[in-house]
């Protein structure tokens, strides 16, 4: 886990907002979700010398016990992460599947940067995540990257507690209670709110929403961000969405 700080040169506001990027700055109908899982599948196949079925089995066993598939690879079968890095994030078609969204740039320009730093927080490494916020256009708006570094063994990725606790000292944050969060996924929803981070479950329209929510705030649409902390919105962006 390493921070990049190379977007925003502006104040450092005690209080920090950490945005996801995969399946939250983009929806989940970019099937980027999809490509990537159809590729790890495929590493499996090839690296392990699986069978297709027994392949995605255990790509989702390590997915749900470990939170990336690739930690799984690492502890069971000493695969090079960056290898992996490079033939399944890497590889992404990310060009042809995500498009600069006018709602999510507008959405980010409203939030007052003087009251709150961005920062965004991400199991992917540094190249995709990079990537992706370059093709969406949005690096102007965020004062650095927390990400998984998949060069240090063994690594941490959300939800561990200790890549939270990275994310904070990587933006400048002391206490549990000045972070806020959004993110697509139940466990990391979770453990943050167990840490004592203030968070936003995203789960879009066509997403069966848990049956115990992860989370204080549960969201469909990121613009629903404007409702749960308007503390954070400029005064003239209330009529933006």
């Amino acid at each position: 886990m390493e921070a990049e700080q190379t977007f925003v040169n502006g104040a450092s506001p005690q209080q920090v907002f950490f945005f996801d990027i995969d399946n939250c700055l983009y929806p989940k109908s970019a099937k980027v979700h999809d490509v990537m899982a159809e590729l790890i599948d495929r590493y499996f196949v090839t690296h392990l010398s699986l069978p297709w079925e027994d392949a995605v089995r255990l790509h989702k066993e390590y997915y749900q016990n470990y939170g990336l598939a690739i930690e799984g690879l690492v502890r069971h079968h000493q695969i090079d992460p960056l290898d992996y890095n490079a033939k399944v994030d890497d590889a992404l078609p990310l060009d042809d599947l995500i498009k600069p969204r006018r709602e999510l740039k507008r959405l980010l320009a409203d939030i007052d940067r003087s009251k709150v730093k961005l920062w965004l927080l991400t199991n992917a490494y540094v190249n995709h995540a990079k990537r992706v916020v370059r093709i969406l256009e949005v690096e102007e708006f965020f004062e650095g990257l927390t990400y998984c570094d998949y060069g240090a063994v063994p690594f941490k990725c959300k939800p561990h507690p200790d890549m939270y606790r990275k994310a904070m000292r990587d933006a400048g944050a002391e206490r549990y209670e000045d972070c806020f969060f959004v993110d697509d996924s139940y466990q990391n929803c979770k453990k943050a709110q167990e840490l004592g981070w203030t968070v936003a479950h995203l789960v879009e329209d066509d997403v069966k929403p848990p049956a115990t929510p992860a989370s204080k705030y549960q969201i469909r649409h990121l613009e629903e961000l404007r409702n749960v902390f308007p503390q954070f919105f400029k005064s003239d962006s209330s009529d933006a969405s």
